[in-house]
Protein backbone atom coordinates (compact mmCIF):
# COMPACT_ATOMS: atom_id res chain seq x y z
CA UNK A 1 0.00 0.00 0.00
CA UNK A 2 1.11 3.49 -0.54
CA UNK A 3 1.71 5.94 1.93
CA UNK A 4 2.49 8.72 -0.04
CA UNK A 5 -1.42 10.65 -0.27
CA UNK A 6 0.18 13.03 -2.81
CA UNK A 7 0.74 10.88 -5.34
CA UNK A 8 -1.65 9.32 -7.91
CA UNK A 9 -2.11 5.60 -7.75
CA UNK A 10 -0.94 3.86 -10.70
CA UNK A 11 -2.90 1.11 -12.31
CA UNK A 12 -2.67 -0.92 -15.42
CA UNK A 13 -6.37 -1.68 -17.51
CA UNK A 14 -6.69 -5.67 -17.75
CA UNK A 15 -9.36 -6.81 -20.39
CA UNK A 16 -10.18 -3.34 -22.19
CA UNK A 17 -14.03 -3.84 -21.83
CA UNK A 18 -17.02 -1.32 -21.26
CA UNK A 19 -16.43 -1.87 -17.68
CA UNK A 20 -12.71 -1.28 -17.55
CA UNK A 21 -12.98 1.90 -18.84
CA UNK A 22 -15.65 3.06 -16.82
CA UNK A 23 -14.19 2.68 -13.33
CA UNK A 24 -10.64 3.69 -15.72
CA UNK A 25 -12.17 7.17 -16.55
CA UNK A 26 -11.66 8.16 -12.53
CA UNK A 27 -8.52 9.28 -13.67
CA UNK A 28 -9.53 11.49 -16.82
CA UNK A 29 -11.77 12.99 -13.60
CA UNK A 30 -9.22 12.83 -11.03
CA UNK A 31 -5.59 12.80 -12.24
CA UNK A 32 -4.10 13.79 -8.90
CA UNK A 33 -5.63 10.63 -7.83
CA UNK A 34 -5.22 8.09 -10.37
CA UNK A 35 -3.12 7.56 -13.69
CA UNK A 36 -3.43 4.72 -15.99
CA UNK A 37 0.04 3.08 -16.73
CA UNK A 38 -0.56 0.96 -19.45
CA UNK A 39 -3.69 -2.25 -20.89
CA UNK A 40 -3.51 -5.71 -21.56
CA UNK A 41 -5.65 -6.34 -24.01
CA UNK A 42 -5.73 -9.24 -26.70
CA UNK A 43 -7.67 -7.23 -29.02
CA UNK A 44 -5.49 -5.07 -31.14
CA UNK A 45 -7.87 -2.53 -32.10
CA UNK A 46 -9.66 -2.31 -28.31
CA UNK A 47 -5.91 -2.68 -27.19
CA UNK A 48 -4.79 0.74 -29.31
CA UNK A 49 -7.95 2.67 -29.03
CA UNK A 50 -7.68 2.04 -24.82
CA UNK A 51 -3.68 3.55 -25.02
CA UNK A 52 -4.71 6.24 -27.46
CA UNK A 53 -7.70 7.12 -24.43
CA UNK A 54 -4.89 7.47 -21.73
CA UNK A 55 -1.67 8.32 -23.40
CA UNK A 56 -0.64 4.75 -22.91
CA UNK A 57 3.15 4.13 -24.11
CA UNK A 58 3.00 1.72 -26.49
CA UNK A 59 5.89 0.05 -24.32
CA UNK A 60 3.14 -0.62 -21.57
CA UNK A 61 0.51 -1.96 -24.11
CA UNK A 62 0.33 -6.13 -23.92
CA UNK A 63 -1.60 -8.57 -25.77
CA UNK A 64 -2.24 -10.94 -22.04
CA UNK A 65 -1.85 -11.14 -18.82
CA UNK A 66 1.17 -13.03 -19.21
CA UNK A 67 2.98 -10.81 -21.43
CA UNK A 68 2.65 -8.17 -18.87
CA UNK A 69 4.05 -10.58 -15.95
CA UNK A 70 7.04 -11.00 -18.32
CA UNK A 71 8.10 -7.29 -17.16
CA UNK A 72 8.92 -5.94 -13.72
CA UNK A 73 5.56 -4.74 -11.37
CA UNK A 74 4.45 -1.41 -13.55
CA UNK A 75 2.18 0.10 -11.43
CA UNK A 76 1.01 -0.16 -7.90
CA UNK A 77 -2.20 -1.90 -9.28
CA UNK A 78 -4.18 -3.26 -11.89
CA UNK A 79 -7.99 -3.14 -13.22
CA UNK A 80 -9.45 -6.22 -13.77
CA UNK A 81 -11.97 -6.42 -16.42
CA UNK A 82 -12.10 -9.63 -18.07
CA UNK A 83 -14.87 -11.83 -18.32
CA UNK A 84 -15.86 -13.99 -15.32
CA UNK A 85 -14.36 -17.47 -16.51
CA UNK A 86 -11.16 -15.60 -15.61
CA UNK A 87 -11.29 -13.79 -13.22
CA UNK A 88 -9.54 -15.89 -10.63
CA UNK A 89 -7.25 -17.07 -13.17
CA UNK A 90 -5.87 -13.61 -14.33
CA UNK A 91 -6.01 -12.56 -10.91
CA UNK A 92 -3.70 -15.36 -8.86
CA UNK A 93 -0.26 -14.80 -10.66
CA UNK A 94 -1.08 -10.58 -10.61
CA UNK A 95 -1.22 -10.90 -7.08
CA UNK A 96 1.78 -13.05 -6.70
CA UNK A 97 3.57 -10.52 -8.83
CA UNK A 98 3.31 -7.68 -6.68
CA UNK A 99 0.06 -6.03 -8.20
CA UNK A 100 -3.20 -4.74 -5.78
CA UNK A 101 -6.67 -5.56 -7.86
CA UNK A 102 -10.06 -4.18 -8.40
CA UNK A 103 -11.45 -7.25 -9.84
CA UNK A 104 -15.39 -6.91 -11.65
CA UNK A 105 -17.70 -9.28 -10.13
CA UNK A 106 -18.36 -12.20 -9.89
CA UNK A 107 -15.59 -12.54 -7.59
CA UNK A 108 -15.14 -16.09 -9.40
CA UNK A 109 -17.41 -18.59 -11.07
CA UNK A 110 -16.79 -21.67 -8.74
CA UNK A 111 -16.75 -21.01 -4.70
CA UNK A 112 -13.83 -22.89 -4.46
CA UNK A 113 -12.02 -20.59 -6.67
CA UNK A 114 -13.33 -17.97 -5.32
CA UNK A 115 -12.06 -19.14 -1.80
CA UNK A 116 -8.72 -19.82 -3.48
CA UNK A 117 -8.70 -16.13 -4.40
CA UNK A 118 -9.44 -15.20 -0.95
CA UNK A 119 -6.50 -17.33 0.21
CA UNK A 120 -3.93 -16.30 -1.81
CA UNK A 121 -4.66 -12.04 -1.34
CA UNK A 122 -4.39 -13.01 2.63
CA UNK A 123 -0.86 -15.18 1.58
CA UNK A 124 0.53 -12.04 -0.43
CA UNK A 125 -0.58 -9.62 1.48
CA UNK A 126 -2.70 -7.91 -1.25
CA UNK A 127 -5.73 -5.58 -1.69
CA UNK A 128 -8.36 -7.27 -3.72
CA UNK A 129 -11.51 -4.83 -3.94
CA UNK A 130 -14.50 -6.12 -5.57
CA UNK A 131 -16.69 -3.97 -7.84
CA UNK A 132 -19.88 -4.26 -5.60
CA UNK A 133 -20.51 -0.84 -6.65
CA UNK A 134 -24.45 -1.06 -5.41
CA UNK A 135 -22.99 -0.44 -2.36
CA UNK A 136 -21.15 2.55 -2.77
CA UNK A 137 -24.63 4.10 -4.44
CA UNK A 138 -26.08 6.80 -2.14
CA UNK A 139 -29.42 5.07 -1.90
CA UNK A 140 -27.76 1.78 -0.10
CA UNK A 141 -24.69 3.59 1.56
CA UNK A 142 -27.37 5.96 3.50
CA UNK A 143 -29.89 2.72 4.22
CA UNK A 144 -26.59 0.68 5.60
CA UNK A 145 -26.35 3.80 7.81
CA UNK A 146 -29.38 4.02 9.28
CA UNK A 147 -29.59 0.17 10.16
CA UNK A 148 -25.86 0.17 11.61
CA UNK A 149 -26.93 3.34 13.59
CA UNK A 150 -29.93 1.06 14.83
CA UNK A 151 -33.10 2.79 13.60
CA UNK A 152 -35.26 -0.07 12.83
CA UNK A 153 -33.52 -2.53 15.51
CA UNK A 154 -32.30 -5.65 14.69
CA UNK A 155 -33.37 -7.30 10.96
CA UNK A 156 -35.48 -10.05 11.47
CA UNK A 157 -36.46 -10.07 7.71
CA UNK A 158 -35.29 -8.53 4.47
CA UNK A 159 -36.32 -8.76 0.64
CA UNK A 160 -34.55 -7.42 -2.33
CA UNK A 161 -35.86 -8.07 -5.95
CA UNK A 162 -34.33 -6.99 -9.22
CA UNK A 163 -36.15 -6.40 -12.32
CA UNK A 164 -34.30 -6.85 -15.50
CA UNK A 165 -35.88 -4.94 -18.10
CA UNK A 166 -36.89 -6.66 -21.04
CA UNK A 167 -34.26 -5.14 -23.61
CA UNK A 168 -31.46 -5.79 -21.07
CA UNK A 169 -32.58 -9.39 -20.36
CA UNK A 170 -32.25 -10.03 -24.25
CA UNK A 171 -29.08 -7.75 -25.20
CA UNK A 172 -26.87 -9.37 -22.06
CA UNK A 173 -28.99 -12.77 -21.12
CA UNK A 174 -30.37 -14.20 -24.72
CA UNK A 175 -28.33 -12.92 -27.08
CA UNK A 176 -25.44 -11.79 -25.24
CA UNK A 177 -22.27 -12.66 -23.63
CA UNK A 178 -24.23 -14.04 -20.34
CA UNK A 179 -26.34 -16.23 -22.41
CA UNK A 180 -25.04 -19.35 -21.72
CA UNK A 181 -23.26 -20.58 -18.33
CA UNK A 182 -21.59 -22.82 -20.58
CA UNK A 183 -19.62 -20.35 -22.43
CA UNK A 184 -19.11 -17.59 -19.52
CA UNK A 185 -19.52 -19.95 -16.57
CA UNK A 186 -21.77 -17.89 -15.09
CA UNK A 187 -24.83 -18.48 -13.52
CA UNK A 188 -27.51 -15.79 -14.66
CA UNK A 189 -28.10 -15.17 -10.98
CA UNK A 190 -23.93 -14.89 -10.44
CA UNK A 191 -23.74 -12.81 -13.37
CA UNK A 192 -26.56 -10.45 -12.82
CA UNK A 193 -27.84 -10.53 -9.16
CA UNK A 194 -24.37 -10.82 -7.02
CA UNK A 195 -24.70 -7.24 -6.44
CA UNK A 196 -27.86 -7.69 -5.01
CA UNK A 197 -27.03 -11.16 -2.92
CA UNK A 198 -23.51 -8.83 -1.61
CA UNK A 199 -25.94 -5.70 -0.71
CA UNK A 200 -28.37 -9.02 1.71
CA UNK A 201 -25.20 -10.07 3.11
CA UNK A 202 -23.85 -6.40 3.10
CA UNK A 203 -26.84 -4.74 5.45
CA UNK A 204 -27.10 -7.37 7.42
CA UNK A 205 -24.35 -7.11 9.29
CA UNK A 206 -22.46 -9.55 11.43
CA UNK A 207 -24.93 -12.44 11.30
CA UNK A 208 -23.55 -15.16 8.43
CA UNK A 209 -25.59 -16.93 5.58
CA UNK A 210 -26.79 -20.45 7.20
CA UNK A 211 -29.23 -22.29 4.80
CA UNK A 212 -30.18 -21.46 1.00
CA UNK A 213 -33.28 -22.67 -1.07
CA UNK A 214 -34.13 -21.57 -4.65
CA UNK A 215 -36.29 -22.30 -7.43
CA UNK A 216 -36.10 -20.64 -10.95
CA UNK A 217 -35.82 -21.70 -14.71
CA UNK A 218 -35.49 -20.80 -18.36
CA UNK A 219 -38.93 -20.21 -18.86
CA UNK A 220 -40.04 -18.01 -22.09
CA UNK A 221 -36.89 -17.39 -23.79
CA UNK A 222 -37.02 -21.53 -25.85
CA UNK A 223 -37.91 -22.34 -29.56
CA UNK A 224 -41.14 -23.63 -28.55
CA UNK A 225 -42.20 -20.65 -27.10
CA UNK A 226 -41.28 -18.76 -30.25
CA UNK A 227 -44.66 -16.50 -31.43
CA UNK A 228 -46.12 -18.09 -35.14
CA UNK A 229 -44.21 -16.34 -37.66
CA UNK A 230 -40.64 -15.70 -35.74
CA UNK A 231 -37.51 -16.63 -37.60
CA UNK A 232 -33.77 -17.13 -36.84
CA UNK A 233 -33.32 -13.55 -37.29
CA UNK A 234 -34.61 -10.17 -37.05
CA UNK A 235 -33.95 -8.30 -40.02
CA UNK A 236 -33.86 -11.83 -42.68
CA UNK A 237 -36.43 -14.20 -42.08
CA UNK A 238 -39.02 -12.67 -39.37
CA UNK A 239 -42.51 -11.87 -41.02
CA UNK A 240 -43.73 -10.18 -37.07
CA UNK A 241 -40.44 -8.02 -36.25
CA UNK A 242 -42.85 -4.81 -36.88
CA UNK A 243 -44.80 -6.04 -33.79
CA UNK A 244 -42.06 -7.72 -32.11
CA UNK A 245 -41.14 -6.10 -28.47
CA UNK A 246 -37.57 -8.12 -28.99
CA UNK A 247 -37.08 -6.78 -32.17
CA UNK A 248 -33.02 -6.11 -32.85
CA UNK A 249 -33.87 -3.33 -35.09
CA UNK A 250 -35.99 -1.52 -32.45
CA UNK A 251 -33.95 -2.01 -29.46
CA UNK A 252 -30.23 -1.16 -30.89
CA UNK A 253 -31.34 1.30 -33.94
CA UNK A 254 -34.15 2.85 -33.47
CA UNK A 255 -33.61 3.15 -29.40
CA UNK A 256 -30.03 3.30 -29.65
CA UNK A 257 -29.58 1.04 -26.75
CA UNK A 258 -27.02 -1.29 -25.57
CA UNK A 259 -24.10 0.01 -28.13
CA UNK A 260 -21.52 -1.07 -25.88
CA UNK A 261 -22.61 -4.51 -26.47
CA UNK A 262 -24.24 -4.60 -29.96
CA UNK A 263 -21.23 -2.73 -32.18
CA UNK A 264 -17.48 -3.51 -32.01
CA UNK A 265 -15.57 -0.86 -29.46
CA UNK A 266 -18.28 1.11 -29.68
CA UNK A 267 -17.02 1.90 -25.86
CA UNK A 268 -13.72 3.26 -27.02
CA UNK A 269 -15.39 5.99 -29.32
CA UNK A 270 -15.90 3.81 -32.93
CA UNK A 271 -18.76 4.20 -34.86
CA UNK A 272 -20.40 2.33 -37.68
CA UNK A 273 -22.54 3.95 -40.33
CA UNK A 274 -26.13 3.31 -39.99
CA UNK A 275 -26.28 0.84 -42.99
CA UNK A 276 -23.18 -1.04 -41.75
CA UNK A 277 -25.17 -1.51 -38.57
CA UNK A 278 -27.96 -3.43 -40.48
CA UNK A 279 -25.75 -5.52 -42.40
CA UNK A 280 -24.32 -6.14 -39.21
CA UNK A 281 -27.56 -7.50 -37.86
CA UNK A 282 -28.77 -9.20 -41.05
CA UNK A 283 -25.38 -11.12 -41.05
CA UNK A 284 -23.35 -12.13 -38.27
CA UNK A 285 -23.91 -9.94 -35.61
CA UNK A 286 -25.50 -12.37 -32.38
CA UNK A 287 -27.75 -9.00 -31.34
CA UNK A 288 -29.38 -9.56 -34.53
CA UNK A 289 -30.53 -12.89 -33.59
CA UNK A 290 -34.36 -13.75 -32.37
CA UNK A 291 -34.64 -14.02 -28.55
CA UNK A 292 -36.39 -17.44 -29.43
CA UNK A 293 -33.96 -18.90 -31.49
CA UNK A 294 -30.63 -18.64 -29.49
CA UNK A 295 -28.25 -20.73 -27.43
CA UNK A 296 -29.19 -19.24 -23.89
CA UNK A 297 -29.38 -21.86 -21.45
CA UNK A 298 -29.36 -19.29 -18.16
CA UNK A 299 -32.47 -19.07 -16.24
CA UNK A 300 -34.94 -16.01 -16.82
CA UNK A 301 -36.62 -16.04 -13.48
CA UNK A 302 -35.17 -17.07 -10.06
CA UNK A 303 -36.17 -16.84 -6.36
CA UNK A 304 -34.15 -17.12 -3.58
CA UNK A 305 -34.69 -17.72 0.35
CA UNK A 306 -32.33 -17.15 2.86
CA UNK A 307 -31.44 -18.19 6.64
CA UNK A 308 -28.92 -16.16 8.45
CA UNK A 309 -27.17 -17.65 11.99
CA UNK A 310 -29.02 -15.70 13.54
CA UNK A 311 -32.31 -16.62 12.08
CA UNK A 312 -32.91 -13.66 10.64
CA UNK A 313 -34.31 -14.58 7.08
CA UNK A 314 -34.15 -12.71 3.45
CA UNK A 315 -35.32 -13.42 -0.24
CA UNK A 316 -34.47 -11.99 -3.38
CA UNK A 317 -36.22 -12.62 -6.69
CA UNK A 318 -34.50 -11.76 -9.96
CA UNK A 319 -37.23 -11.13 -12.46
CA UNK A 320 -36.56 -11.10 -16.37
CA UNK A 321 -38.93 -9.49 -18.79
CA UNK A 322 -39.73 -6.96 -16.62
CA UNK A 323 -41.61 -3.12 -18.24
CA UNK A 324 -39.43 -1.60 -15.75
CA UNK A 325 -35.87 -1.87 -14.80
CA UNK A 326 -35.82 -1.44 -11.03
CA UNK A 327 -34.27 -2.65 -7.94
CA UNK A 328 -36.81 -3.37 -4.77
CA UNK A 329 -35.93 -3.10 -0.92
CA UNK A 330 -37.89 -4.01 2.09
CA UNK A 331 -36.08 -4.47 5.47
CA UNK A 332 -38.56 -5.24 8.51
CA UNK A 333 -36.49 -5.02 12.34
CA UNK A 334 -37.93 -5.49 16.00
CA UNK A 335 -37.98 -1.39 15.66
CA UNK A 336 -39.57 -0.10 12.16
CA UNK A 337 -38.70 -0.86 9.00
CA UNK A 338 -36.92 0.85 5.80
CA UNK A 339 -38.66 0.29 1.69
CA UNK A 340 -37.91 1.86 -1.27
CA UNK A 341 -36.67 1.72 -4.80
CA UNK A 342 -33.07 2.82 -6.24
CA UNK A 343 -34.50 4.03 -8.96
CA UNK A 344 -37.03 6.47 -7.15
CA UNK A 345 -34.45 8.46 -5.47
CA UNK A 346 -35.46 7.84 -2.35
CA UNK A 347 -36.63 5.28 -0.01
CA UNK A 348 -39.12 5.55 3.52
CA UNK A 349 -38.38 4.70 7.12
CA UNK A 350 -40.73 3.92 9.35
CA UNK A 351 -41.13 3.21 13.06
CA UNK A 352 -44.38 1.84 15.57
CA UNK A 353 -45.99 5.14 16.73
CA UNK A 354 -48.63 3.70 18.88
CA UNK A 355 -50.42 6.83 19.61
CA UNK A 356 -54.28 8.16 19.10
CA UNK A 357 -55.15 8.14 15.30
CA UNK A 358 -52.20 6.50 13.81
CA UNK A 359 -49.89 3.39 13.76
CA UNK A 360 -46.58 4.30 12.83
CA UNK A 361 -44.06 7.27 11.94
CA UNK A 362 -43.29 7.43 8.54
CA UNK A 363 -39.90 9.47 7.33
CA UNK A 364 -39.08 10.29 3.66
CA UNK A 365 -35.95 10.35 3.00
CA UNK A 366 -34.45 11.66 -0.34
CA UNK A 367 -31.33 10.38 -1.95
CA UNK A 368 -29.37 11.59 -4.64
CA UNK A 369 -29.37 9.26 -7.50
CA UNK A 370 -26.68 9.69 -10.48
CA UNK A 371 -28.50 8.64 -14.03
CA UNK A 372 -26.47 5.67 -14.38
CA UNK A 373 -27.85 1.59 -13.70
CA UNK A 374 -26.05 1.64 -10.42
CA UNK A 375 -27.48 4.73 -8.68
CA UNK A 376 -23.53 6.69 -8.85
CA UNK A 377 -21.68 3.79 -7.41
CA UNK A 378 -19.50 2.73 -10.37
CA UNK A 379 -16.50 6.35 -9.47
CA UNK A 380 -17.25 6.08 -5.56
CA UNK A 381 -16.32 2.60 -5.61
CA UNK A 382 -12.92 3.77 -7.52
CA UNK A 383 -12.57 6.79 -4.80
CA UNK A 384 -12.70 3.79 -1.90
CA UNK A 385 -10.18 1.87 -3.76
CA UNK A 386 -7.66 4.29 -4.25
CA UNK A 387 -7.76 5.51 -0.39
CA UNK A 388 -7.33 2.06 0.40
CA UNK A 389 -4.44 1.85 -1.40
CA UNK A 390 -2.71 5.00 -0.14
CA UNK A 391 -3.40 3.37 3.36
CA UNK A 392 -6.81 5.74 4.45
CA UNK A 393 -9.30 4.67 6.03
CA UNK A 394 -11.73 2.92 3.57
CA UNK A 395 -15.69 3.58 3.47
CA UNK A 396 -18.76 1.54 5.51
CA UNK A 397 -19.00 0.31 1.50
CA UNK A 398 -15.75 -1.18 1.50
CA UNK A 399 -15.78 -4.22 -0.53
CA UNK A 400 -12.31 -6.09 0.10
CA UNK A 401 -12.62 -9.46 -0.56
CA UNK A 402 -13.28 -10.61 2.50
CA UNK A 403 -16.20 -8.65 2.80
CA UNK A 404 -17.54 -10.01 -0.40
CA UNK A 405 -17.64 -13.31 -0.01
CA UNK A 406 -20.91 -14.83 1.80
CA UNK A 407 -22.89 -12.90 -1.01
CA UNK A 408 -21.16 -14.82 -3.35
CA UNK A 409 -21.87 -18.43 -0.94
CA UNK A 410 -24.99 -17.43 -1.32
CA UNK A 411 -25.59 -17.44 -4.84
CA UNK A 412 -23.14 -20.53 -5.61
CA UNK A 413 -25.56 -22.15 -2.65
CA UNK A 414 -28.34 -21.23 -4.73
CA UNK A 415 -27.74 -22.33 -7.40
CA UNK A 416 -26.81 -26.00 -6.38
CA UNK A 417 -30.22 -25.83 -4.50
CA UNK A 418 -32.00 -24.70 -7.87
CA UNK A 419 -30.21 -27.76 -9.57
CA UNK A 420 -30.71 -30.18 -7.23
CA UNK A 421 -33.82 -29.09 -5.72
CA UNK A 422 -32.80 -29.48 -2.21
CA UNK A 423 -32.02 -27.29 0.71
CA UNK A 424 -28.19 -26.12 1.05
CA UNK A 425 -26.30 -25.69 4.49
CA UNK A 426 -23.60 -23.82 4.39
CA UNK A 427 -20.74 -24.33 6.12
CA UNK A 428 -19.51 -21.71 8.67
CA UNK A 429 -16.27 -20.62 8.56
Amino acid sequence: MSSNASKPVSVIIVGAGQRSLVYASYAERYPDQLQIEGVAEPDPERRQLAAERFGISAHNTFTSVEELLGHAQLADAVINGTMDELHVSTTLPLLEHGYHVLLEKPIGVTEEETLELEVAALKYNRIVMICHVLRYAPFYKKVKQLVSDGEIGEILTMHTSEHVSYHHMAVSFVRGKWSSEAQCGSSMLMAKCCHDLDLVSWLMGEARPHKVSSFGSRMQFRPEKAPVGAGSRCLTDCSIEESCMYSARKHYLNMERWGFYVWNNYHLGMRMSEEDKLESLRTDNPYGRCVWHCDNDVVDHQSVIIEFDNLATASHNMVGTASRSCRILHIIGTHGEIQGVLEDGYFYLRQPDPVKGREYKELKIAVDVADDSHGGGDLLLVEDFVRALRGEQPSISSTTLEQSVDGHRIGFAAERSRRLNQLVTLELK
